[in-house]
C-alpha cells in the first residue's frame, strides 16, 4: 500500500476526483481517501511514481508518506 499526503483534497469532488483519476490507470486499485487528514491510501500494483503523476495529473499535489 502506498500513503499519499494531498493537502489541496478539500471537499467530496476533490476526493471523487482522486479516486477516478487513479481508477483511469488501475482499475482494480483500492483507494482509500481520509478527507480530514488528507490521506490517500491505494492498494495498488502500479508504482508509487504511476499513482503520483494520476494524482498530479488530476490537479493535486501528492507527497508519498509511506510505502508498505
Amino acid at each position: 500500500m502506498t500513503r499519499f499526503s494531498v493537502p489541496d483534497m478539500s471537499c467530496g469532488h476533490c476526493t471523487a476526483a482522486v479516486e477516478k483519476a487513479i481508477a483511469a490507470i488501475d482499475p482494480a486499485a483500492k483507494v482509500s481517501c481520509d478527507l480530514d487528514a488528507r490521506i490517500v491510501d491505494v492498494e495498488s500494483s502500479l508504482s508509487e511514481q504511476a499513482l503520483s503523476e494520476a494524482i498530479r495529473e488530476a490537479g493535486y499535489e501528492a507527497t508519498t508518506l509511506a510505502a508498505t
